[in-house]
């Protein structure tokens, strides 16, 4: 698989250091879709702070790529669900530390969650 990020200078706002406004793929074989992914635990309980659980979160995405044969370099899209606007910062950090400083096409959206506990939620497209 070989990755080209699509990033245009003129035209259009400039992307930030941590995303980059479109990934070409080529040569993948390939495709995994993962749900949205929450911060709880095996048990199914969720930690009340929000760093536990965006730990969480890209421990058990970790875990299903894993499963695939795939890991977080072969992310290619995510997409962040998160409770409160002023989370964004601390998910950005999380999801920059977890991709290694890879940037990635991404969208961040301040929404409902189903369960209150829930305070972010994130969903990937990986390639391989």
């Amino acid at each position: 698989m070989k990755t080209r990020e699509i990033n245009p200078t003129t035209g259009i706002y400039p992307a930030t250091r941590d995303y980059v406004h479109a990934m070409e793929v080529t040569g993948a074989s390939r495709q995994l879709f993962v749900s949205g992914t929450m911060g709880l635990a095996e048990d199914g309980s969720a930690p009340a702070s929000l760093d536990e659980q965006l730990k969480l979160i890209w421990t058990n995405i970790q875990r299903i790529l894993t499963e695939a044969e795939m890991s977080v370099s072969n992310i290619v899209r995510l997409t962040s669900y998160l409770a409160r606007p002023e989370y964004a910062e601390r998910n950005q950090t999380a999801r920059e530390k977890a991709l290694g400083g890879r940037a990635v096409p991404t969208t961040a959206i301040v929404v409902t969650t189903l369960d209150p506990s829930w305070l972010v939620e994130i969903e990937v497209i990986a390639m391989s």
